[in-house]
């Protein structure tokens, strides 16, 4: 059996360990992917300060799910990507790192997103198919997961992160049922929110406002397409930020608000019902909001554990 390298971890302060993984037999609904290239996630960076607690399996944890590649082998039934088109070894692509069931009531109402059992817990690199992340030269894609060829236009600094932030801001702004020329609130500058920026620019917002408390996280948001930035340091008024965005919004709140944080794949902080809330899916926190006798509707992405009231 040939085998294939990968970063193993054992946990915070700990340095990973290179091992060698032996590359599995492919089923006949899975595919091998040789990774190309692999992003550091700011989950990532969780787990790895041990922000996230964690219990790992014994032989260490692959982790990480940034990633792009190429075909390695293809299950002897996977003749197409996930739209239908040809898929053969070779090819570049783009996938998913999660598995819904298709057989529970989130999953048979099409909403594969809020599936309870979408994201395991770790599972160690002696269990098959033994590559389950992306930092390592494979990554096994099981039966129910998602993948699409990507043109050669693309290189893959841009393909790698779009099966995290990305997705998740797109999925987010359609929930959030943002049109065109629409107001958007963002909280949070992150990863997300930064991208959330630019995504909503993309799908026709006509304002897009920013809210953090680092400058250097504002200008960036500016650079990616908001129109205002709110420095909460700064307009330490929580009125007088409502003030300003109902004043940009034109409006008078019929805009839509995203307060985006980032879940970490498999984290244990959430039971089974808490994963419905994962990857965009909507809590009690994310039903509509009438301001100003006119719609307003929230989305909240990522982790719950900050009750405070959002600073807008």
């Amino acid at each position: 059996m040939s085998s294939g390298k990968a970063a193993v971890f054992f946990g915070p302060g700990k340095p990973f360990e290179i091992r060698d993984v032996p590359v599995p037999d492919v089923e006949p609904d899975a595919v091998l992917i040789r990774v190309s290239l692999a992003n550091v996630c700011g989950s990532d960076l969780h787990f790895w300060r041990g922000d996230a607690p964690l219990r790992l399996p014994e032989d260490g944890w692959i982790y990480g799910h940034e990633m792009t590649g190429r075909v390695a082998r293809l299950g002897a039934r996977v003749k197409t990507d996930s739209l239908g088109r040809p898929l053969k070894e070779g090819d570049r692509v783009a996938y998913t790192y999660f598995y819904p069931c298709g057989r529970c009531y989130a999953c048979l109402a099409n909403e594969p997103a809020a599936c309870p059992a979408k994201i395991e817990r770790p599972l160690g690199p002696s269990q098959f198919p033994h590559f389950h992340g992306a930092f390592a030269e494979y990554y096994y894609l099981r039966g129910r997961g998602a993948i699409f060829v990507v043109p050669d236009a693309l290189p893959d600094e841009l393909v790698a992160p779009v099966n995290c932030a990305l997705s998740q801001v797109i999925f987010g702004l359609e929930r959030a049922g943002l049109g065109f020329g629409g107001t958007v609130v963002i909280q949070g500058a992150g990863g997300l929110g930064i991208q959330a920026a630019a995504v909503a620019k993309d799908m026709g917002a006509a304002t897009v406002i920013v809210v953090d408390q680092l400058p250097g996280r504002l200008e960036l948001a500016r650079a990616f397409g908001a129109d205002h930035t709110i420095n909460i340091k700064e307009i330490t008024d929580r009125r007088e930020r409502v003030s300003l965005v109902r004043t940009w919004d034109g409006r008078r709140g019929r805009g839509r608000r995203l307060r985006l944080r980032r879940i970490p794949p498999g984290h244990p902080g959430r039971d089974r019902d808490a994963a419905l809330r994962r990857h965009l899916s909507r809590d009690r926190h994310d039903q509509p909001r009438r301001q100003d006798r006119a719609r307003a509707f929230t989305a909240r992405l990522g982790l719950e554990e900050d009750r405070r009231r959002d600073p807008v």
